[in-house]
């Protein structure tokens, strides 16, 4: 059987969490098992790694940051191959180019294109354990690309999908994904299995356990992913196709902290005026999330979205440059937000759950900035300092009534 593996940061940390991987991995290899091991950054390398840049830079090119960041998983993959090495196993390290990852030409954003496993499958038929440099691939121009914060788990799932892999194990410090994030919520508790869907609205919402992107893949491939403790033996959360989940009313909650919200006020109430905005940072690779559209007076409107931390300023600066273009009055920014989502497959069907939920908020004294919903997830904006304990309130409120979480 085949079986592919990541281990994120916090597993490949130091000397001591290295051997301990290695011997996880040779215990998988020893049972008969080929093994392909994606790896992270170890710690906080990728962090080093951008301060060290904005020492030179306050906006250093993408291309030089992708250069720069990509050797983070390089330092991993050959430390953890020498403690295989170490531990008497057959082991090889390939870089992202090497491992075949073809990307999109989006630096620091780049997104799969497709995998051309030959030289994996080739060290394969040698026997050999394969650690591939996860988080990163080349484009068309033969650049180096990485696929942003936590594409490690999009390099696996990839990986696993274009060698028809049994199954993708993801490692990290957690032992599976819990219905909140168990170091801010003590309620929280893990999940068995979750729908590739519920899964996929909870990791772009917030919750860190697994890449957004990582989990699309699995879907459309059918991948067997499985979250897991690299710490201890602990049997992890499927993520799969459920056919029940029509029963499940709410999988989880989520917070995200890295919000920043824009508003552009005054802009013309005529037709194309959302498009020529977005379409701007959509130019500039910026990735926009809750999207709300005043109804309009005096021939103007105002355009409200969020947008991740790091592409405030971009932002500011794109809109800043296209005023003439685009005719609004004034742009107004707040990086002090986050964003609390619930979801749940069972929501679409059931009633009051929005009450619920901003019953909850309100007992908590929490103001609600706006508000997003779709078929399986509800989101609302709230003010950073109010985050964690309307995180509890929201989490211990559907677990304390009827409206229950998974078994």
């Amino acid at each position: 059987m085949l079986i592919v593996q990541k281990f994120g940061g916090s597993s490949v940390a130091n000397v001591e969490r290295l051997f301990n991987v290695a011997d996880r991995i040779a215990a998988t290899y020893r049972d008969g098992h080929k093994v392909v091991v994606v790896v992270s950054a170890q710690g906080d390398t990728t962090d080093d790694l951008i301060a060290k840049a904005h020492e030179i830079s306050d906006r250093p090119s993408r291309r030089e940051m992708d250069m720069l960041m990509a050797t983070g998983e390089q330092q991993s993959m050959a430390l953890l191959t020498m403690a295989l090495q170490q531990r008497g196993l057959p082991a090889v390290s390939l870089t992202g180019w090497q491992a075949g990852i073809s990307t999109s030409s989006a630096h620091t954003a780049a997104r799969v294109r497709k995998v051309n496993p030959q030289r994996i499958s080739h060290e394969l038929e040698k026997n050999n354990i394969v650690v591939v440099a996860g988080f990163q691939g080349y484009s068309k121009q033969d650049d180096i690309t990485t696929l942003g914060r936590g594409g490690s788990d999009t390099t696996a799932v990839a990986l696993a999908a274009g060698l028809s892999a049994e199954l993708c194990e993801i490692y990290t410090d957690v032992d599976g994904v819990y219905t909140a994030d168990p170091r801010i919520v003590k309620k929280a508790r893990k999940l068995d299995e979750i729908s590739y869907d519920e899964m996929l609205e909870l990791a772009s919402l917030g919750a860190k356990v697994l890449h957004s992107r990582s989990v699309e893949l699995a879907k459309k491939y059918s991948v067997n992913l499985v979250v897991r403790s690299s710490l201890t033996d602990a049997p992890g959360t499927y993520v799969k196709e459920v056919g029940s989940m029509e029963n499940v009313l709410v999988s989880g909650v989520a917070l995200d902290k890295n919000v920043a919200r824009v508003t552009i006020v005054g802009v013309k109430d005529e037709p194309g005026v959302a498009h020529r905005v977005f379409s701007l940072l959509s130019k500039r690779s910026i990735s926009v999330d809750i999207i709300i559209q005043s109804i309009g007076s005096a021939n103007s409107k105002d355009i409200m979205f969020t947008v991740e931390r790091s592409s405030e300023r971009e932002v500011l600066d794109i809109l800043e440059e296209n005023r003439r273009h685009l005719h609004y009055d004034h742009i107004t920014s707040d990086n002090s937000m986050c964003k609390l989502s619930i979801v749940g497959a069972g929501m679409v069907s059931t009633p009051g759950v929005a009450t619920t939920m901003f019953e909850a908020l309100s007992d908590t004294n929490v103001n609600i900035g706006a508000i997003s919903t779709s078929e399986v997830k509800i989101s609302v904006l709230i003010d950073e300092k109010d985050a964690d304990k309307a995180y509890n309130a929201v989490h211990d409120v559907f677990v304390d009534t009827n409206i229950q979480f998974r078994n």
